[in-house]
């Protein structure tokens, strides 16, 4: 089992800057993968960023050049660096963590991005 515990959300103005962690306990050993989602209201839930357990990274092509997704082994921690921040990328902010065939899910941090 993993456990994943987001922070660092909250409203900033469009233009600002915002960076979400995301701390895993549990059998971190067997992960993977972890990256972080999002879900705005009325739409599906989407990848924005991930990182493999041997450093590779993806973004979502609307987030790139902007988020920048790191890692701290010795804090087992992932983190989502949010800059330029436009309203629409106001959401509920996942992260999650792959391990094997089970996937795990935080409770989800808001971010609210004012015009």
């Amino acid at each position: 089992q993993v456990q994943l515990v987001e922070s660092g959300g909250g409203l900033v103005q469009a233009g600002g800057s915002l960076r979400l962690s995301c701390a895993a306990s549990g059998s971190i050993f067997s992960i993977n993968v972890m990256g972080w989602y999002r879900q705005a209201p009325g739409k599906q839930r989407e990848l924005v960023a991930a990182i493999t357990s041997g450093g590779r990274i993806g973004y979502a092509d609307s987030v790139k050049g902007r988020f920048t997704i790191s890692r701290d082994n010795s804090k087992n921690t992932v983190y989502l660096q949010m800059n330029s921040l436009k309203p629409e990328d106001t959401a509920v902010y996942y992260c999650a963590a792959w391990s094997g065939n089970s996937d795990y899910w935080g409770q989800g941090t808001q971010v609210t991005v004012s015009s």
